[in-house]
C-alpha cells in the first residue's frame, strides 16, 4: 500500500518561510498531477497549488506570487516553498498525487503563521 510521508510544517511568524516535501513510499503508476490542498478550521479543503506531469502550474489567486509548488518525478515527491507566509494560511495541508488508478493523500501537516 502506497502512502504519501508529508514533512516540513510548524509554526513561524509572519512574514517568514516554510517549506513541505511529500513523497510516496512506493511506485505510483500513470502519475497526472500532483498538488497541495489545504483546510482551515471550520473551512473546506481549498487546492493551494498543482503541478501536471508536464510541468504546468497551477495556484490559488490567495498564494501567487508566495508559494511555488515543484516536484522530482523519479523521486515521486512534490514540494512546497511557501515564503511571505500570511496569518490566514494557517491550515492543515495535504499533499496529493492522482495516479492512473486512484488518487493519493497525505496524512496532513500543520502549518501555523503567527501575527
Amino acid at each position: 500500500q502506497v502512502q504519501l510521508v508529508e514533512s516540513g510544517g510548524g509554526l513561524v511568524q509572519a512574514g517568514g518561510s516554510l517549506s513541505l516535501s511529500c513523497a510516496a513510499s512506493g511506485s505510483i503508476f500513470g502519475i497526472s498531477a500532483m498538488g497541495w490542498y489545504r483546510q482551515a478550521p471550520g473551512k473546506q479543503r481549498e487546492l493551494v497549488a498543482a503541478i501536471t506531469s508536464g510541468g504546468v502550474t497551477n495556484y490559488a489567486d490567495s498564494v501567487k506570487g508566495r508559494f511555488t509548488i515543484s516536484r522530482d518525478g523519479a523521486k515521486n515527491t512534490v514540494y512546497l516553498q511557501m515564503n511571505s507566509l500570511k496569518p490566514e494560511d494557517t491550515a492543515v495541508y495535504y499533499c496529493n498525487i492522482k495516479g492512473a488508478l486512484r488518487n493519493y493523500w497525505g496524512q496532513g501537516t500543520q502549518v501555523t503563521v503567527s501575527s
